[in-house]
């Protein structure tokens, strides 16, 4: 490994100052990656250039291939972006270009892996994990990276990080044995105080574990302690040493014994007030598992990776109940890199590239070494840390390069001096004890290990001790605190922290306890469904509250959050008081994805990323509808001052440059998508179906009909088909419901079965809590709520999977009974059928539509009564008022409305043709018939064609279009 740093080291000074021409130089630059850096002898049967790839009629060419180990490589010139579309490649990014030739070669020849590179940056794509993003190596950071690039040369590699995350899980493993085993020796293995003390216990030992192995103590010290020392005497001398490492040189015991005295002071807090208590009685057993838990190598743990799995030793109901999700690192630099990271990166990088260190690069150099070190952060919910430690090491290693810039012909550095980015900078709240404990210790491991980096640029021997002992990391409730306190300690002048970030809990509103929703609520404050705020919301509060408390415009902030804060009935009362009370703008966002852990027990949650400032107030302007009668405010604030800003949204692996960024993380103008309870639009109502509230007693298995009918064949009208949206969906079972509305007494009252569901309906609702349902009991022949008309009708289904590009809807007859888990379009016409299964509409609910996990959860109130219908008179410009716009029932000489009709039948035309498929066969992505996909295509041009957009428009900008009929609707509404 040390002949590879050293060439990695080489290799990085030589393509700093090259040109990096894709064609020419980029051949040289991966003979030499693997033949001067990972040592592979015989370059030329190792990997190819230039391969032919037929395609099309044509044949094109890979810029490289690796048979070995299956690794395509499409490599650019200089200062071209990997995830920007390529002029000249038919507007595809290097991945997408790389991946068409992938796709045209044949199966054994398919990419394990496939490289984007651009002579700064590698990106790796695992073609096990296609929907994964890019793993990215910095050439500058090559040294420190060399491990992840294992997969070109070896063909057993499974993961780019493969070796760093498999030590760091072993090491993760090692300590949850030790922690069961010691657990069962205390005397009182359940009580608070134990659980505390052998937290503390753990966390001393990993350190003592790391310490010894990056020669921090003696090479072999603790090992040889545990080694010498009886089982029934190790106690003793644990409790010992803890004390040794917590006494100065100065007030040691001048006879302490040899085996003690070895160990340096190490201070730092770590070992402050060892008890007795602390330490339970240890058998073989226990002495055998602390010799093993020393033998094994920690030198190279990752601190950001370990600190989580150290921390998933807690009983894992106990982190569930508290929301905790432990975050990969590959999912932290979502929030750091476009947080902060980037900026620093390019700004050190044009320093560092220069090539020639004058005067004014000097200076240069220093100042940003100097706003670095200045710099503040702050995680509000920081669990083990993980956050704060990659942000940390990230700097740090910024930090290293530029003290090797420095040192580069200027003589010898002191390494105590030299480093200025610290520890100190860094500033957490976490609710458990044990999770700060691990967070202090995984920031000291990562203070060791920058400081081993530093120590092998300046070829200088590290001083790691004593450690210094911060106060930035603190035990309490984050919503309960003064966030601004923190920093400000005693200081006549007020601080400010520079960046807030991190993973607040992912609790949702339905799921939170009666504290947290106190807590949420007393922050919220009261207001019009703040109910309904999921528990990250009031991270989100505090943060503005604190921005704007501080009056900190230059305080960034950037959390992690359940997708659900930027979709439904949530968006509103939790964005538009961050926007006109407190001035937030966000900066950039990660629209939805699945935020992976690095824990055991493997977390998926359905995330998006927002990144914001305070820009202060005066500069927003928001448009919602109200929740009543359909009128509308506008909240003017000025000018849309800041739309002009750089922003970015991220999704699918994209960046996309952005004017504006709204809260459901569209590049589109502010607005809300409240509910309400008529549609915007001339267009027919929508209801939702009919709810029994009945214990189940009004409905009916086929056997269940059959039976009442033999007995009484005048039921036979009263009993309906029930439909629910997984029966509409799936079709695969057939249900039925007493439908007694409008029926004489005389028709049921003889049959017995009737009679007794209905006596156990009554029963039901008299035995409920709500007044209402009491209230029913006088009529339990009747459904709850029974909105449905005896006109036929268009059955939207509440939840849908979010696979479907289509939510499956249809036609049925008056003749069947919509159950409550659909909505229903009494009186829908082919047109409406068509607009509402158009791709148009599709995008506009799934921005605004609520979710069910990650499955769409459609409304009337949100989605349908909100949406802009298009202008029938052609010019798919928005009319003036929604009363002037042509209404849609005498639409019917339209072309667009003509067309749109002929679409809509054609697509039930074709779904007739497959009777035995259920709606869940013909709308799976994986086997939607090549005629439906067809017809559904033909339709989505002809309502693009109404709103005057292009066929092949995106669908962010479908969005975008759609918001902007929106606000102009509510405004003119207002007028």
């Amino acid at each position: 490994m040390g002949n590879q740093r050293q060439g990695a080291r080489k290799f990085r000074e030589y393509w700093a100052f090259q040109r990096g021409s894709e064609k020419g130089e980029d051949q040289q630059f991966w003979n030499s990656l693997l033949r001067d850096v990972l040592g592979v002898a015989d370059i030329e049967r190792h990997i190819q250039y230039q391969v032919p790839v037929p395609m099309a009629g044509t044949t094109k060419f890979l810029d490289a291939w690796i048979p070995e180990t299956r690794v395509l490589i499409e490599h650019k010139s200089r200062g071209v972006k990997l995830d920007a579309p390529q002029v000249g490649h038919g507007s595809k990014t290097p991945f997408q270009q790389a991946l068409e030739y992938n796709q045209a070669r044949g199966f054994s020849e398919k990419a394990r892996w496939i490289v984007t590179c651009n002579f700064d940056e590698i990106w790796v794509y695992d073609m096990d994990q296609p929907l994964s993003d890019p793993q990215k190596i910095r050439i500058a950071d090559l040294p420190k990276e060399i491990s992840r690039l294992g997969f070109l040369i070896d063909a057993t590699v499974k993961s780019v990080r493969e070796r760093e995350k498999d030590i760091s899980i072993k090491a993760g493993r090692i300590v949850g044995e030790l922690y069961k085993a010691l657990l069962k020796r205390y005397a009182e293995p359940d009580s608070p105080e134990t659980l505390k003390a052998l937290n503390r216990l753990c966390v001393r030992l990993v350190f003592v574990f790391y310490a010894e192995d990056a020669d921090i103590f003696p090479k072999d010290a603790f090992w040889n302690l545990l080694k010498e020392t009886p089982a029934k005497f190790l106690r003793k001398r644990l409790i010992d040493l803890f004390l040794t490492l917590d006494a100065s040189l100065s007030t040691r015991d001048p006879y302490l014994e040899s085996e003690l005295a070895v160990f340096p002071y190490t201070n730092g807090g770590l070992f402050r007030g060892v008890l007795d208590a602390d330490i339970p009685p240890i058998d073989e057993e226990i002495k055998e598992l602390l010799i093993r838990s020393s033998d094994f190598d920690w030198r190279d743990i990752s601190p950001t990776i370990f600190g989580a799995l150290f921390e998933s030793t807690l009983n894992p109901v106990t982190r569930r109940a508290g929301g905790m999700v432990y975050t990969s690192v590959e999912n932290i630099h979502k929030v750091i890199d476009p947080l902060f990271l980037d900026d620093l990166t390019r700004r050190v990088d044009e320093l560092v590239g220069r090539g020639v260190l004058d005067a004014p690069t000097r200076r240069a150099l220093l100042a940003l070494q100097a706003e670095m070190a200045s710099l503040t952060f702050l995680d509000p919910a920081c669990g083990s840390g993980n956050f704060l430690t990659e942000t940390y090491i990230c700097l740090r290693r910024l930090e290293n390069r530029i003290i090797a810039a420095l040192q580069n012909g200027q003589g010898e550095f002191d390494l105590g001096t030299s480093v200025r980015v610290s520890i100190a900078q860094f500033y957490g709240i976490e609710i458990n004890d044990f999770a700060v404990a691990v967070a202090k210790t995984a920031l000291w491991i990562a203070e060791a290990q920058m400081l081993r980096e530093t120590a092998e640029i300046l070829h200088r021997e590290p001083d790691y001790l004593p450690l210094r002992d911060y106060a930035n990391i603190v035990e309490g409730n984050a919503l309960r605190l003064d966030w601004g306190e923190l920093i400000s300690r005693g200081d006549a002048e007020p601080r400010r922290f520079d960046y807030i970030m991190g993973n607040p809990p992912f609790v949702g509103a339905s799921m939170m306890t009666a504290e947290q929703k106190a807590e949420a609520v007393a922050i919220f404050g009261k207001g019009k469904r703040v109910n309904s705020i999921d528990y990250v919301g009031a991270w989100y509060y505090k943060a503005a509250e604190l921005l704007a408390a501080n009056d900190a415009k230059i305080t960034k902030v950037a959390f992690v959050s359940t997708n659900s804060i930027t979709q439904g009935e949530q968006v509103a009362p939790l964005w538009r008081k961050l926007f006109e009370k407190y001035g937030v703008e966000l900066d950039f966002a990660w629209r939805t994805f699945i935020w992976n852990s690095d824990s055991f027990e493997k977390a998926h949650v359905h995330c998006v990323i927002v990144g914001f400032h305070r820009n202060g107030q005066g500069t927003r302007r928001t448009t919602a509808t109200e929740g009543t009668g359909g009128k509308t405010s506008s909240a003017s604030r000025g000018s849309l001052s800041s739309l002009s800003a750089p922003k970015t949204i991220f999704d699918n692996g994209k960046a996309i440059p952005a004017s504006h960024i709204n809260a459901y993380l569209i590049d589109a103008p502010d607005a809300f998508a409240e509910p309400r309870p008529k549609p915007i639009c001339t267009v027919p109502l929508m209801t939702y179906g009919n709810k029994p509230s009945d214990g189940g007693n009004l409905i009916l298995s086929e056997d269940e009909r059959n039976a009442i009918l033999s007995a009484t064949p005048a039921l036979a009208p009263h009993i309906r088909r029930y439909v629910g949206a997984q029966d509409f969906i799936n079709n695969d079972k057939v249900r039925y419901c007493l439908w007694l509305r409008d029926v004489s007494p005389s028709i049921y009252r003889a049959n017995s079965e009737v009679m007794c569901r209905l006596a156990a309906v009554r029963e039901m609702r008299l035995a409920s809590s709500a007044a209402p349902t009491r209230a029913m009991a006088n009529t339990p022949y009747l459904f709850f709520s029974a909105p449905q008309t005896e006109d036929d009708y268009l059955l939207v289904p509440e939840v849908s999977s979010e696979r479907r590009e289509y939510v499956p809807m249809g036609f049925l007859t008056n003749e069947t009974i919509a159950a409550n888990t659909v909505s229903i379009v009494p009186n829908a016409t082919l047109y409406h059928f068509g607009v509402l299964t158009s791709s148009v509409h599709m995008a506009w609910m799934r921005v605004v539509a609520g979710r069910l996990k990650s499955d769409y959860r459609y409304s009337a109130a949100i989605v349908y009564n909100n949406f802009p219908w298009p202008n029938l008179e052609g010019s798919g410009k928005s009319a003036a008022s929604p009363n002037e716009r042509q209404p849609v029932g005498e639409a019917a000489l339209s072309p667009l409305h003509v067309a749109i009709e002929a679409t809509a039948q054609r697509i039930l035309d074709i779904r007739a043709r497959y009777p035995e498929s259920s709606l869940a066969d013909l709308y799976d992505p994986l086997t939607m018939p090549a005629d439906l996909r067809v017809a559904h295509t033909a339709n989505d041009r002809a309502v693009l064609a109404a709103y005057g957009l292009a066929p092949d428009t995106p669908e962010p900008e479908i969005v975008a279009y759609l918001f902007k009929l929106y606000v102009e609707m509510t405004e003119e509404t207002k007028r």
